[in-house]
């Protein structure tokens, strides 16, 4: 007996191995080749493509053209998946791969009709772009034509490679405006809904302006001073779990010459988005000659867009935070409104069609909100959201010549921040801006409508070296409390973090690299210490029975680090009470497809009017006091902690709480694979409302530090790897570079591959 099940285990082991080795095997054949010789007819001088250690993508060409073939060439080897799920996310086609279960999405994003979109704007573009846009589309498919086999998600998926075309990179560009202001058209939703069940005053008392404000003229917002509004009578029912949604904008900062040492001005851009892997995006050094003039830019592109997003050209170096003001609008309609109706066929996987019946109005696509229907006009859907001027960065040599571009460049509008060597820094809004004047949190009526929203605006503020030398912004507002008024809150963070940068920036004179390093990786709570206090005070009402939970405030290291069990119990504490305040809120919009998840940004002044005024109608019905709601809501961490990490007060510590886990979407689908296809885990290290913001798969995108004709120092680190092959030994290279906080190069190190793209007929 014992030698047949000897025998048994041995085939067993024989057979997994076999698995194992076929597995590696067909994943080996998807491996691109990184070097060697290519031909092609969409090139008109021979195209390097060399990778260094990190698989950064540099790029030699005698024209953008041709260096636009050559990133192609790239991206198309190494993260064609990763721009497969962006175009037909933003063009609602994902069923097409997935099935069914993508239909729901799909028919949210067909909404927006980008796909019809991006093809109308094409045809007006300037015929370079176009050709330009062409380049890079031959680039992509020649790159992937040259990997030969389909990448595993195709196998797994059995769904077929479908080629790039030059419209999809408009489609990319799309995605960024999914990704980065659908949260100011969801928010307005919210306010609409609780303005017709809880009236106009609720929403006044629910957004009102907070202590944290750090515009860059020092400007406030008046506070809010009416009575707190009275709470209708809530039913007893379960609490309901209000999820934030995620903060999706970023940081950045400059410093102009009489900071630094180099007399060049500096900048710190780090980008914060939701993190998979692949990680969205991709390093690159562009090298072409334009009239005569040789330009290098190194940086990091988006995968299917011919761009360098963020970088420098050694004569400007520029960064994005998300601007968050009001790009949208909803247009309350009526019986007389005119509207009309499209049938959008979504295809699926087995070949089907399935028909989502779409209703248009003049003013944009509808939606019924709490049974009515509502026109979205939003600056995404404009002749002007999405266009090829971004790549004039490139070229630009000062300050000044990228604030004259600023205005006209077709991308989610951003608070763009650009320094140069000769030592100027500023700030401005970047991209589409609907000309309309009279932004609205809340329904406007047809007679508002303004035709102007067909226009994009080029008059825009913008601050140029200012007395103090020091820029800032974290997606807070930047502009004076006047311009506010023009350009509104599109969902504005609520403004500790950019507080707290520009509080960094006045504690030094001087700064060089490192220091900017540092201040992205601050951790400090300063937003959490009143509820530190408060949570410290109630605990010590009962002072033997919480002696472990007192003292784990009192060594709470007022930080997000990775070893406090104190910043857990105060973060998750907050959380619990706000979900019991707001809890009968919540519920009432749930019932009507809302969510208080976009306004609770904005909930902490309201808070905290409540905690000290103590109203009796705010009272949860599943208690009789104050002191009772404020207890609930620490017992309610209590359980939340030891139900998902046991009673052990040591797991409770923030780096396993906040844990960072950057996951392949397949991984989640077949756990099997999760080691071969993750980033390894690392200990959570930041949080909200600080600057080294951190979530388990959220967070600084990128790391970007840039003095213009002092590139060598410049540093650029990304939380993954280059290429989206898992056997690629770029897979993970410089993940742990980006855990670990190191200073990895932004420039190009050692070449390890080449290959060469010539003309047909060379």
């Amino acid at each position: 007996m014992f030698k047949v099940i000897k025998r048994l285990l041995l085939v067993f082991v024989v057979l997994a191995l076999g698995g194992t080795a076929i597995v590696y095997g067909v994943l080996t054949l998807s491996l691109p080749t990184l070097d060697g010789k290519g031909r092609s007819d969409a090139v008109t001088q021979p195209v390097k493509v060399a990778r260094d250690t990190l698989g950064q993508a540099v790029i030699t060409a005698a024209t953008r053209h041709d260096a636009a073939y050559g990133l192609g060439y790239a991206h198309g080897q190494d993260r064609f998946f990763q721009m497969d799920l962006l175009r037909r996310n933003a063009a609602g086609e994902l069923s097409e791969l997935f099935g069914k279960a993508a239909l729901a999405l799909d028919k949210k994003m067909r909404f927006h009709q980008f796909r019809k979109r991006s093809q109308a704007i094409l045809k007006t573009l300037p015929e370079a772009d176009k050709q330009l846009l062409k380049s890079y589309a031959q680039g992509v498919n020649e790159g992937l034509a040259q990997v030969g086999y389909p990448s595993f998600e195709y196998l797994l998926t059995g769904a077929e490679q479908q080629p790039w075309q030059s419209e999809d990179s408009l489609l990319v560009i799309f995605s960024m405006y999914l990704d980065l202001q659908t949260a100011t058209f969801e928010r307005d939703q919210a306010l609409i809904q609780i303005q017709q069940q809880y009236g106009a005053k609720m929403v006044e008392f629910l957004t009102q302006p907070s202590q944290y404000q750090a515009a860059l003229d020092g400007s406030v917002l008046a506070p809010y001073t009416q009575t707190i509004p009275q709470l209708p009578t809530q039913p007893l029912a379960a609490i309901k779990s209000i999820t934030a949604n995620l903060e999706v904008g970023s940081n950045n900062w400059a410093v102009t010459a009489d900071l630094t040492n180099t007399q060049a001005a500096m900048l710190s851009d780090d980008m914060h988005l939701s993190m998979a892997v692949p990680v969205i995006w991709y390093r690159a050094q562009l090298n072409y000659t334009h009239n005569n003039q040789a330009y290098q830019v190194t940086g990091v592109s988006l995968p299917g867009a011919p761009a360098i997003v963020v970088g420098s050209n050694n004569k400007i170096a520029w960064g994005f935070t998300n601007g968050y003001i009001d790009t949208a609008d909803w247009v309350a309609l009526t019986d007389s409104s005119k509207t009309w109706q499209v049938n959008e066929v979504i295809t699926l996987d087995n070949g089907n069609d399935e028909i989502y019946p779409l209703t248009l109005s003049e003013y944009g696509p509808v939606k019924y909100i709490n049974n009515q229907p509502y026109a979205l006009s939003w600056a995404a859907h404009q002749p002007y959201a999405v266009d090829m001027q971004l790549l004039q960065l490139e070229q630009a040599e000062t300050v000044d010549d990228a604030l004259n571009i600023a205005s006209n460049v077709g991308i989610p509008v951003q608070n763009l921040m650009v320094v140069d060597s000769q030592g100027s820094a500023a700030w401005k809004h970047m991209g589409g801006i609907p000309a309309r004047t009279v932004p609205s949190e809340l329904a406007i009526n047809e007679s508002e409508y303004s035709a102007t929203w067909q226009q994009n605006e080029v008059i825009r503020p913008f601050v140029k070296n200012p007395e103090s030398g020091r820029l800032w912004t974290g997606n807070s507002r930047v502009v004076s409390a006047e311009d506010n008024a023009r350009f509104g809150n599109g969902g504005y963070a609520l403004g500790a973090r950019a507080t707290q940068i520009r509080d960094r920036l006045f504690e030094k004179q001087q700064f060089n690299e490192g220091d900017f390093y540092q201040l992205q990786l601050d951790n400090q709570a300063r937003f959490l210490t009143p509820w530190h206090s408060l949570l410290l005070e109630q605990l010590k009402q009962q002072p033997e029975h919480n002696a472990d939970y007192i003292n784990a405030l009192d060594n709470w290291q007022q930080c997000a680090c990775s070893t406090s069990v104190g910043y857990t119990l105060v973060k998750m504490y907050r959380d619990e009470l706000i979900n019991i305040l707001f809890s009968s809120i919540e519920a009432s919009l749930n019932k009507q497809d809302g969510t208080l998840s976009y306004v609770k940004r904005d909930l902490e002044p309201a808070v905290w009017q409540l905690i000290k005024a103590q109203p009796a109608s705010w009272i949860n019905p599943q208690f009789t006091n104050w002191e009772q709601q404020l207890q609930a809501a620490f017992e309610q961490t209590l359980a939340q902690l030891t139900a998902k990490f046991g009673n052990n007060i040591q797991n409770w510590q923030w780096g396993k709480v906040n844990e960072l886990v950057i996951e392949h979407p397949f991984a989640k689908q077949i756990p099997l694979l999760s080691k071969l296809l993750n980033m390894p885990t690392a200990p959570g290290f930041g949080d909200s409302y600080m600057p080294a913001v951190q979530k388990t798969s959220f967070g600084a995108s990128q790391r970007f530090i840039a003095q213009p004709g002092h590139l060598e120092s410049a540093i650029l680190t990304v939380p993954g790897g280059q290429s989206g092959h898992p056997l690629s030994e770029f897979y993970r290279a410089g993940f742990d570079e980006y855990v670990e906080g190191k200073h990895t190069p932004l420039l190009p190190q050692t070449f390890m591959h080449q290959i060469e793209i010539v003309p047909i007929n060379d």
